[in-house]
């Protein structure tokens, strides 16, 4: 009885073996993954205008002149995802890296003049210092550096930013060339602009303008 019993069993494990083995359990789905915002990521503005100069002309584009001037700023672009901008991410009293990751670069084929700074066409890094006093930027001869690498004895100089707080916050660092229509009848050298900057609650400005 004991052996036709154990035997029973064994049978029924065998059955319930080959069942388990031929109709395999129905896959489970696998657990959703959270969404998650970036650190930061890689921006750029551009102001194109179809002609450069060369000495004292501008030249229409052409294909011997590699093409149109351009101005352009690019940078990391930090996220703020809730966090506290102004005197946090932008801390206060300090150089700020003015974006994330490498530093900002601030490319010209064209000699301009940033707020009062003038520059000669060519590559430059863009930092911000935020006192009690308002915002600066700082514009440094350095380039390819990583955005805390702050060498002083390369600045060229400091542009005044003026400042106003906005109704909607900006959750991400956007920049903005803004350019203006040229005067007409007066040519490319009084092309000029709104160098705009967004982040938190707080918007800062400057002009730009293509040197005559």
């Amino acid at each position: 009885m004991h052996r036709m019993l154990l035997a029973f069993v064994l049978c029924s494990l065998l059955v319930s073996a080959r069942l388990t083995a031929q109709n395999p359990p129905a896959p489970q789905p696998a657990p959703a993954t959270p969404l998650r915002v970036a650190a930061s990521s890689y921006a750029s503005v551009e102001v194109h205008l179809n002609a450069r100069r060369i000495g004292d002309s501008w030249y229409e584009e052409d294909a011997s002149l590699s093409g149109p001037s351009r101005i352009a700023i690019s940078y990391g672009q930090p996220h703020a995802r809730g966090r506290k901008v102004e005197g946090g991410l932008i801390p206060l009293d300090t150089v700020w890296r003015f974006g994330a990751n490498m530093a900002t670069t601030l490319h010209s084929d064209l000699d301009i003049t940033l707020g009062d700074l003038k520059l000669t066409r060519g590559d430059y890094s863009l930092f911000v210092l935020y006192t009690r006093g308002g915002y600066a930027l700082i514009v440094n001869r350095g380039t390819g550096q990583w955005g805390t690498d702050h060498d002083a004895g390369k600045d060229i100089g400091r542009v005044a930013l003026v400042s106003r707080t906005m109704a909607e916050p900006e959750p991400s660092l956007s920049v903005y060339l803004v350019p203006d229509s040229p005067k007409p009848g007066t040519g490319y050298a009084d092309l000029s602009g709104i160098l705009r900057i967004k982040w938190g609650t707080t918007e800062l400005t400057t002009n730009w303008r293509v040197a005559p």
